[in-house]
């Protein structure tokens, strides 16, 4: 066999630095399984269509079973001259079974091969990735159902807001990681497209099946256009797209999670086992993970753009630039399903400071908005009655005192509609129970998406 496929047309050999810039095996290799899988699904269509006759189909078969046990056992021998795992392969499958081995590549380039390796690849990868979403979401209701009578204070500004249930909180995450569930599930529906056949970039001559090869990898759709299919990368796209967003959400939820185990919010405590100490400071519980996964988000915006970048100038149909996929598509994988499980520990191990959380919930004036409703269904104006509820805060603040501690009299110096029944409203169960709209975050509201929750990741 030829040290290259190509090598043919050459009257001398590659550089030896040429040859090291252009290899891929560095980083492709762990493409294997799938480049085997592909392999044997094209040799079968091959025999089936009488382009290479039954009893080579099986030698190479047979070869290539050996081939993937000698790489999943780690005893397969890379050569300095293999240019890619798909020449690797050949070039041990021509060791084993001799020249038949060249019949394997008929009416395929690697151009079509590459490509349906990485779709392979990246359809297993993203349905571990759903799964992992799933399993942080059900950490998610978890901690909902677990502290469903806790009230918190809501956040704007980080400054206090409203009091809601701190279940709601969760169940907002929850929403969040449902987007990207459903990003992830149409990439994968767009990643699972059979290309090949589309050969070098224009089809071929020899009369394959091509949905017949589609049916044994189990692709349920197969390619339309051969130059689209052998320069498209928006599979690979579609998926870092959607792991951007996944992560800015990991990032959002581990930044709450570092600030609130902060000594001075103290709302919650981490799980020992997902957190780190100090080289010098004996005291330290460090959230480790929770920073590290917001520190990761960089790493993976920059993987999409790398890839956008690369593909914005190509003409159609393939170019080498696109060997330029892999290494931030691996990168991107390698960080968000770690972070995902990580992620998950904390959340599933945390244990929530109710009392403090409660106490905190009870400062900031932070039930003023139903003060200004009381107004208004009395018949002031909203605006009129932001502005009366306003001057009132601001006159509690220079007495150094709360809401409740201002007397009748002294409310209705500012309106003469506030009546006794006012500091009913002024309380934390008020202020959450009263609330009426849909996705709203009482407590019946905040049980409703549990329930629904837990029902959605059921059906899976």
């Amino acid at each position: 066999m030829k040290n290259k496929l190509w090598e043919g047309r050459f009257s001398k050999p590659a550089d030896p630095q040429v040859e090291r810039f252009t290899a891929s095996i560095g980083f492709d290799k762990r493409l294997y399984p799938y480049d085997i899988e592909g392999s044997m699904a094209h040799v079968q269509m091959l025999a089936k269509q009488e382009i290479i006759k039954q009893a080579e189909c099986k030698q190479i078969l047979k070869g290539l079973t050996q081939i993937l046990k000698e790489l999943d056992k780690g005893q397969f021998q890379f050569i300095h001259n293999d240019e890619d795992i798909h020449m690797a392969i050949e070039r041990r499958l021509h060791e084993i079974i001799g020249a038949v081995a060249g019949k394997m590549h008929t009416a395929r380039s690697r151009n079509d091969q590459v490509i349906l390796d990485v779709r392979l690849f990246l359809r297993d990868i993203t349905a571990q990735v759903i799964q992992h979403i799933s399993v942080l979401q059900l950490a998610l209701v978890d901690q909902a159902e677990k502290n469903k009578k806790v009230i918190a204070p809501g956040f704007t500004h980080m400054q206090h807001a409203q009091p809601i249930m701190l279940s709601h909180h969760f169940m907002a995450y929850f929403q969040m990681l449902e987007r990207d569930y459903e990003r992830f599930s149409q990439a994968y529906e767009r990643i699972n497209v059979l290309p090949l056949g589309a050969g070098a970039m224009a089809g071929t001559t020899f009369p394959i099946d091509r949905h017949y090869v589609a049916k044994l990898l189990s692709f349920p759709k197969v390619s339309e256009n051969s130059m689209d299919t052998v320069s498209d990368r928006d599979f690979v796209l579609d998926f870092l797209s959607a792991s951007a967003v996944l992560q800015m959400h990991l990032s959002r939820m581990a930044e709450e999670l570092v600030y609130w185990s902060t000594m001075e919010f103290r709302f919650i405590k981490l799980p020992d086992e997902f957190c780190t100490g100090s080289s010098i400071m004996p005291q330290k519980k460090n959230p480790d993970v929770a920073e590290l996964t917001r520190g990761k988000t960089g790493r993976i915006y920059g993987n999409l753009i790398a890839v956008l970048t690369t593909m914005k100038g190509l003409p159609l149909t393939y170019n080498s630039d696109m060997q330029e996929d892999k290494p931030p598509l691996f990168d991107t994988i390698d960080n968000i399903l770690p972070c995902l499980a990580v992620v998950a520990g904390l959340i599933k191990g945390l244990t929530v400071r109710e009392d403090i959380v409660k106490k905190s919930a009870k400062m900031g004036y932070i039930t003023a908005t139903n003060l200004a409703n009381y107004l208004a269904e009395r018949g002031i104006p909203f605006r009129e009655a932001h502005f009366i509820v306003g001057s009132i805060v601001k006159h509690c603040e220079d007495k150094g005192i709360e809401l409740e501690e201002l007397d009748l009299a002294g409310y209705q110096a500012f309106s003469n509609k506030f009546e006794k029944n006012l500091y009913d409203v002024l309380t934390l169960d008020y202020s959450v129970k009263s609330i009426r709209s849909y996705g709203g975050a009482s407590p019946d509201s905040v049980q409703k998406q549990i329930k629904t929750a837990r029902e959605i990741l059921k059906k899976r």
